[in-house]
């Protein structure tokens, strides 16, 4: 099987949309490897974060290599993958997309559901100081053709389900497979 048609799916959004939760989902249904995209920051980004503070352009480029990286190996080796990565602007979707073509779910919901959600969290690293400059950095993938947009504003077997449908019918379109949907 070619690299590039081994399925990868970027789970992306900012701070506290689900991608953890959503990626392992997915890469349960698919088959797929799942890789928790917060595990490849390296120790100084993961100390900036928690100290409250954003990351730049330079934190970044490191991070987004690794997850590039490890795209490709999960692909050489034949394995689908499901990556959780925020990707919040284009230059950040458009360097995962050099690891081959994706399918990628933006995770979307309002400040308030974002802000509950966090507040839920424990043990993370990521704090709700942080979620503010993520929005403000956030740039909505509106008309980006490999990414399907799903409201977290419900319950994740809902938003898994709709990811779900809408992955699996686009790799059948790819594959010239019409489906009913």
């Amino acid at each position: 099987m070619p690299r590039e048609s081994v399925p990868a799916i970027v789970v992306m959004g900012v701070c506290g949309c689900g991608k953890s939760s959503a990626g392992q989902a997915l890469a349960e249904m698919f088959g797929a490897d799942f890789i928790e995209g917060d595990a490849l920051h390296t120790p100084a980004s993961i100390t900036k974060m928690a100290r409250g503070e954003p990351l730049d352009d330079a934190d970044r480029r490191p991070w987004l290599e690794a997850i590039c990286r490890a795209i490709a190996d999960s692909r050489a080796a034949g394995r689908g993958v499901v990556v959780s990565c925020s990707a919040l602007r284009r230059a950040y979707r458009d360097q995962l997309r050099t690891a081959g073509p994706l399918d990628i779910v933006f995770l979307s919901g309002s400040r308030a559901v974002l802000a509950e959600r966090m507040g839920q969290r424990a043990g993370h690293f990521m704090p709700l100081a942080l979620l503010d400059s993520q929005l403000a950095t956030l740039e909505v993938p509106t008309g980006e053709a490999d990414v399907v947009t799903v409201d977290i504003d419900r319950p994740l077997v809902d938003v898994i389900a709709q990811a779900g449908a809408a992955i699996a019918g686009a790799q059948a379109e790819r594959s010239g497979i019409r489906t009913g949907m």
